[in-house]
């Protein structure tokens, strides 16, 4: 799983394939039904079975030609470039994914193929000891300045998302720290990457399911133009579509067809995303506003959707995350006793429950940060830290020397008094801020709630640390170490706990590097078992991918861990 509100977000050198298979979703059923079906849910809670994928695929001949498809965004954001770590969230995500670069598509059981619109083969092999990946670029793909999609593209990428430079202020640097060198190959449309140790996962690497799109030279080249080139435009692309209109009044993106793509051609004339609260979507859609809404465990919009007429369901179980984040930063939260008290004291069965009453979802548990519970290789690693215990949270906070003063826990004279900051219009945060004020008041804990502007709940608390404890969704990749790295290894670009330890590091290092599935997956959950001890983030359940859409839409929907292949989206003739 890798990152956010959906916050994103962010393949072995030997038998490639079947790793990525065996850590990827379980196709626990298939189907790929419509209706408000029940098909592919779990029969009991406690062994979801959950569809893998459900998008209406259709041939492209079955399309009409023409046509605009509406789509809402949480926000309208000012940080353009995904690979920035400002820009690594759902919206910004959603916005460039048919305007730039991915050398990799993922199925729904995610395994990666190569993107022929950009690259002709990629592959790794052994030379002196070293890991090497060999990128063949189709010398057909150009930018949307008319400049070539090249090696030195790859190389700027390396060297702005290698952390060698701080000032570069990337998403994630997984995978990129492990290059020593990018080199010229056979000719301009060919790089060669070497690595200082192995990297199992490279196929991340300039992925869509990675979040982690190529971009161009020209524009990431300095820090200052990595940082700020994208920052309230979006000045090149190399897409299917590109930008018609950034429109902040509207609070509309607007993209079109790119008449100079090289690949097939896209059957929509054109995409609008309308930002709105995410509470006002489900009835949006039902007004014909939009043709495909992104409800999640929303359940006013999910009665909605099911009672509009023309629409359908769409569901699958994805590797996203429903979770509570807690600021190491906070002195009251610097001490993972603290942390760990925090976590005993909230009863996940009734969060859970108020989140999922009326969906038609397995309101189970998560326990693990890495893998969700229908992905191979899941286990409990919690170490009782996930079971609700306020007499032990209790204990705990004694130890740390919060005495308790009345009704608030006192130390050094100063409060325990936490500010919980969730995005206005989110129904699932409001209800998670209201169980967790009322149960951290059992043990002593004080909470007071602030409701950001959902424009500002990422730009201006989230990633500026503004925040004690704060909740939202972690979006998934097939990629479970170096799709998770950023956000949970100490210094991760979108780690947002502020603390991590050289355990958790050093076994998601284990993890991408390994030979094996068995090896993989053991230490992706030694991984797992390390961050429950650092008690940053508290996994709630998986969450559910339910989509409103249109009946006569076509290749897109719930796409568990498979992506959008954008050209081909369209509507039934």
């Amino acid at each position: 799983m890798g990152r956010r509100l959906q916050h994103h977000g962010t393949a072995l050198l030997a038998g490639l394939t079947a790793l990525t298979l065996s850590l990827a979703l379980c196709s626990c059923a298939s189907g790929q039904g419509g209706g408000d079906g029940a098909d592919g849910l779990p029969s009991s809670p406690a062994t979801p079975k959950l569809t893998s994928v459900d998008t209406n695929p259709q041939e492209r001949g079955r399309l009409r030609q023409g046509g605009t498809l509406n789509l809402a965004i949480t926000q309208f954001s000012r940080q353009w470039s995904p690979i920035q770590t400002d820009g690594s969230e759902s919206s910004t995500i959603a916005v460039t994914k048919p305007l730039l670069p991915t050398f990799f598509r993922s199925d729904a059981a995610g395994t990666q193929t190569v993107n022929p619109a950009y690259l002709q083969d990629a592959h790794a092999d052994l030379r002196d000891g070293k890991q090497v990946v060999t990128w063949t670029l189709n010398p057909k793909a150009h930018w949307s300045d008319g400049t070539p999609i090249t090696w030195r593209d790859i190389e700027a990428n390396w060297r702005a998302l290698n952390g060698k430079d701080p000032a570069y202020k990337a998403s994630s640097t997984s995978g990129f720290e492990q290059v020593s060198s990018v080199e010229r190959g056979k000719d301009d449309f060919q790089a060669v990457m070497t690595f200082d140790r192995p990297f199992s996962e490279w196929q991340s690497m300039f992925n869509g399911a990675g979040n982690a799109p190529l971009l161009p030279a020209g524009r990431i080249a300095t820090p200052e133009l990595f940082n700020t080139a994208y920052l309230d435009a979006i000045p090149v692309t190399a897409g299917p579509f590109k930008v018609e209109q950034l429109d902040r009044a509207a609070q509309t993106v607007t993209l079109v067809a790119d008449p100079a793509w090289w690949g097939d051609k896209p059957m929509l004339d054109r995409i609008v995303f309308r930002a709105m609260l995410p509470d006002a979507m489900a009835a949006a859609f039902a007004k014909g506003q939009l043709d495909l809404v992104n409800n999640g465990p929303d359940v006013a919009g999910y009665q909605t959707i099911r009672t509009t007429k023309g629409a359908v369901v769409r569901r699958a179980g994805g590797p996203d995350f429903r979770q509570i984040t807690l600021n190491a930063r906070t002195p009251a939260l610097s001490d993972a006793t603290v942390r760990q008290a925090v976590f005993q004291a909230i009863n996940r069965d009734t969060v859970i429950r108020s989140d999922l009453n009326g969906l038609d979802w397995p309101a189970v548990p998560l326990n693990n940060h890495l893998l969700v519970a229908n992905q191979n290789g899941y286990r409990d690693n919690s170490l009782g830290l996930a079971r609700y215990d306020p007499a032990e949270a209790a204990r705990k906070l004694d130890a740390a020397g919060w005495k308790l003063d009345g009704d608030v826990r006192r130390k050094d004279g100063h409060e325990l008094n936490l500010r919980m900051v969730i995005p206005a219009g989110v129904t699932q945060a409001q209800n998670e801020a209201a169980n967790t004020t009322r149960m951290l008041k059992d043990v002593g804990i004080k909470v007071s709630t602030v409701t950001a502007p959902v424009n500002e709940f990422f730009d201006k608390y989230v990633n500026r640390n503004d925040f004690d404890i704060t909740a939202y969704s972690l979006l998934g990749t097939p990629f479970p170490a170096s799709g998770n790295r950023a956000n949970f290894v100490q210094n991760g670009g979108t780690n947002h706990v502020g603390a991590g330890s050289p355990a958790v590091d050093a076994a998601l290092d284990r993890a991408a590097a390994a030979g094996d599935a068995a090896t993989a997956t053991e230490a992706t959950n030694q991984a797992d078992g390390e961050l429950w001890k650092v008690a940053g983030v508290l996994p709630l359940y998986q969450r559910p991918q339910l989509y409103g859409a249109r009946a006569d839409l076509a290749n897109i929907g719930a796409q568990g861990l498979s992506d959008i292949v954008w050209e081909n989206v369209g509507f039934l003739k």
